[in-house]
C-alpha cells in the first residue's frame, strides 16, 4: 500500500530540493509590465529524466532535441519560451533549439545535452534569438522561482498551474513539485500540453520512463479542451536524488508510494489545464466504470469529454443527457445498454437502460456549479478510467478567432 501524501501550501517545482528557477521578459510575448516569457528549471547536480512527447508527425524540433539529450545524457535542467512555438519553421528550427540548450547550459557550466528545451506559442514563426540570448542573461535563479517560470509558460493561460507534495521513502522526506501550461490546442494525443515535474528522490532511469507513461496514459491523455493537439506537447520528470533515499526501482518498497505522488501531481495539473480550458466556464468530469477493460474505458470517457454536443449542453446547464450516450455509442467501447447506469452529478438519470424520472430543474441547477460530472457504469467488467475536459463556450471562439491579430 503506498505511504501517506501531502499537498503543500504554496508547492512548485522548485519545492524538491537542489532545484532553483528564474525567469525573465524577453519580448516574445506583447508586452504587459507584469509579463514573463523566458524561464529556466535547474538542479544543482544532474538528474535522472524521463519524457513524453506528443504523438504528432508534424512536431516542434524541441521535440527531437529533447529525445536525443535524454537518451545521451543525464539532465540538469530545462529552458523554456512562451510565444513562440519553433514549430513549422524548416532547419532553423533545429539550430535555435539547439542554441537555446547551449546557451542555457553556458550560464550555470553546464553541457549543452544536459539542458531540455521547451517552446509554446505561434506556429510557423521563428524564434527571435537575439532576445532570448539577451532574456537568457537576465534569469536570476533562486529557490522560489518556479513560480516564475509557471507565469513565464503561459500563453492563453488565465492562472498559473502548480503543485507540490511530500511523503516519505526509505525514511526520508521527499518532495515532488510540478508546473504546467496548457489552455486550448489540447487533445489526449501525448502529451497535451507543457509540465514540468521535479523530485528530490533518487529513481532508477528505467522505474522513472515507465512510471510517467503508465501515470501520464491516466492523467495528461485524459484531458480534452478542444479536440486539437500541439506540435510541441511535453511532459518532463527530473529526479536529482539529493533526498538521500536508496534508488527507487521497480521493485522498491516505496515504489507504489512514489507511483502514487506521482498520479496525485499529474491529476491535479491536469484538472487545472481543464478547468482553465479556453472561455471555459465549467469542470467537467466523466468518470466510467464496469468496462469490459481500462483500454475501453479511456476510450469511452474521453470520447463523452470530447463531444462538442456534450461540452455544449453542459455550458447550457441542458440535462440533454442523450448527448451523452450518443458519445459513448461512437466510442467504439463494447457496451450493452441494458446493463447502463448514467449519473449526473450524482444524480441517476439512466438505471440498467431505461430513464429514471428526475427533477429537471433540480439537475440544470447542479449543472450550473462550477464542476459538472457524468459516472457511467457499464456493468460489463473491472475496466474504469476518469476524463477531463471544459464547456464551450462562444468565449472559445473568441479567442481562437484573434489568436495571431
Amino acid at each position: 500500500m503506498p505511504g501517506p501524501i501531502n499537498f503543500i501550501e504554496g508547492g512548485t517545482v522548485t519545492t524538491a530540493q537542489g532545484f532553483s528557477a528564474g525567469a525573465t521578459y524577453a519580448g516574445l510575448k506583447t508586452f504587459a509590465e507584469d509579463k514573463l516569457d523566458l524561464g529556466m528549471i535547474i538542479s544543482e547536480t544532474p538528474c535522472v529524466a524521463a519524457g513524453v512527447f506528443t504523438s504528432s508527425t508534424i512536431k516542434s524540433p524541441t521535440v527531437t532535441v529533447n529525445r536525443g539529450h535524454l537518451a545521451q545524457s543525464p539532465s540538469r535542467g530545462i529552458v523554456v519560451n512562451a510565444g513562440i512555438a519553433n514549430a513549422c519553421v524548416g532547419e532553423q528550427g533545429n539550430k535555435d533549439a539547439r542554441e537555446m540548450a547551449n546557451l542555457a547550459a553556458q550560464k550555470i557550466s553546464a553541457r549543452p545535452d544536459e539542458i531540455l528545451v521547451c517552446s509554446t506559442g505561434v506556429i510557423g514563426v521563428e524564434l527571435p534569438m537575439s532576445l532570448i540570448r539577451d532574456g537568457l542573461t537576465k534569469i536570476e535563479l533562486t529557490s522560489n522561482g518556479g513560480h516564475e517560470v509557471a507565469r513565464a509558460m503561459m500563453t492563453t493561460d488565465t492562472r498559473t498551474k502548480e503543485v507540490a507534495v511530500s511523503f516519505e521513502v526509505d525514511g526520508r522526506t521527499v518532495h515532488l513539485g510540478g508546473v504546467a501550461k496548457g489552455s486550448g490546442m489540447i487533445h489526449p494525443n501525448m502529451a497535451t500540453m507543457l509540465s514540468f515535474i521535479a523530485t528530490d528522490a533518487a529513481v532508477a532511469k528505467d522505474f522513472l520512463e515507465i512510471t510517467l507513461k503508465e501515470v501520464a496514459d491516466m492523467s495528461y491523455n485524459m484531458l480534452t479542451v478542444d479536440g486539437d493537439s500541439s506540435t510541441n506537447d511535453t511532459v518532463l520528470v527530473l529526479a536529482n536524488g539529493m533526498a538521500g533515499n536508496t534508488p527507487i526501482s521497480a521493485g522498491s518498497p516505496d515504489a507504489e508510494t512514489f507511483k502514487a505522488a506521482l498520479i496525485e501531481v499529474a491529476v491535479y495539473l491536469t484538472r487545472e489545464l481543464a478547468r482553465d480550458g479556453e472561455g471555459a466556464s465549467h469542470l467537467i468530469t466523466v468518470e466510467v466504470a464496469g468496462a469490459q477493460d481500462t483500454n475501453d474505458a479511456r476510450k469511452a470517457a474521453r470520447t463523452i469529454a470530447s463531444s462538442s454536443l456534450v461540452k455544449s449542453a453542459v455550458y447550457g446547464a441542458d440535462p440533454n443527457w442523450g448527448r451523452v450516450l450518443a458519445a459513448l455509442g461512437r466510442s467504439g467501447t463494447v457496451v450493452d445498454e441494458s446493463k447502463i447506469d448514467l449519473f449526473v452529478n450524482a444524480v441517476c438519470i439512466m438505471e440498467g437502460g431505461s430513464p429514471v424520472p428526475f427533477h429537471r430543474d433540480a439537475v440544470m441547477a447542479l449543472m450550473r456549479q462550477p464542476e459538472v460530472s457524468f459516472r457511467l457504469q457499464l456493468n460489463l467488467g473491472n475496466g474504469q478510467a476518469t476524463a477531463w475536459g471544459c464547456d464551450l463556450t462562444q468565449e472559445y471562439v473568441i479567442i481562437n478567432s484573434a489568436y495571431t491579430t
